[in-house]
């Protein structure tokens, strides 16, 4: 399949962002945003301004992780945020830790969306697949990765970038894992990357507006109400990987006003607040053999 010509004027999404830069190829365009926002030019980037690309050579995942795809068959977005509240006052670092699950939710109303209207128009099996958020930020189509999202703070902490990556054309043969799928494999044949983009920027910020109006509280602005809703973990059985390589078994209970991750354990100890860790749904209800994604 030849690559598709890159989209030359974005209008829907050009409409919704402060300032869009589309690049035919990137490292990774979080790099790019962070240097740009964080260098002696960091005036010219507003708050809510948006590298992207369809080519994204360098891309990273949470955990070192690299993330790469063939050119033209996913998007990479990147979005500055420098929040602030009602009062034109920064919101706190402390505070930042919900904004990558915010771009999650986000990033799964527009899959969501996208998916339903494929479920409408065919018969595609994987078109009927729920759509959810694997905390703390990856976006599922059934059990089936399609997107991932990365936060990375600014050098002086005073804001961040958002990167998102979404399959959007792979085939099943160039998926990188069986555990991963693209919005053409789960039925939606032809999708717009401008289409996609002013969608998931659209949501994005209108999720963004509420949590500054709020001060960042996650619980006032709605925005816990909105993960609890969208976050498939929730109930079921997990693993989570510790930083040091530690690993516990339960069941995730609820996501807390910072975004953590809470466990109930098998062992009954003390629930595992989870603030950084890789989580495996287990399959079957069955911490010791079942399967897991």
């Amino acid at each position: 399949m030849d690559k598709p010509a890159h989209p030359p004027l974005l209008p829907l999404s050009r409409a919704v962002a402060p300032r869009l830069e589309w690049l035919p190829q990137a490292g990774s365009t979080n790099d790019v945003l962070v240097q740009a926002a964080a260098g002696p030019s960091a005036a010219d980037w507003p708050d809510l301004a948006v590298v992207a690309t369809d080519d994204q050579v360098a891309g990273r995942g949470r955990l070192g992780r690299v993330w790469t795809a063939p050119a033209g068959r996913t998007l990479a977005i990147s979005v500055l945020l420098r929040p602030r509240d009602a009062s034109g006052a920064p919101i706190p670092p402390e505070r930042f830790g919900t904004l990558p699950l915010l771009a999650g939710v986000a990033m799964a109303r527009v899959v969501g969306g996208l998916v339903q209207t494929a479920r409408i128009h065919t018969a595609h099996r994987l078109a009927r697949e729920a759509v959810s958020l694997k905390w703390p930020n990856d976006v599922l189509i059934g059990e089936r990765k399609v997107s991932g999202i990365l936060g990375e703070l600014l050098p002086d902490a005073r804001g961040l970038v958002i990167g998102a990556g979404l399959n959007l054309t792979l085939t099943e043969e160039e998926l990188p894992t069986p555990t991963a799928t693209s919005l053409l494999v789960a039925g939606v044949a032809q999708p717009s990357p401008d289409a996609v983009l002013a969608g998931y920027l659209r949501d994005l910020g209108s999720l963004y507006e509420r949590w500054c109006a709020a001060g960042g509280d996650a619980v006032a602005s709605g925005l816990l109400a909105d993960v609890t809703r969208v976050t498939g973990t929730l109930g079921r059985a997990v693993r989570v990987e510790l930083p040091g390589g530690e690993f516990r078994t339960g069941v995730a209970r609820a996501v807390d006003e910072t975004g953590r991750l809470v466990v109930d354990l098998d062992d009954g100890g003390e629930p595992l607040v989870v603030s950084a860790g890789d989580v495996t749904h287990l399959r079957h209800d069955d911490r010791g053999n079942g399967d897991s994604r």
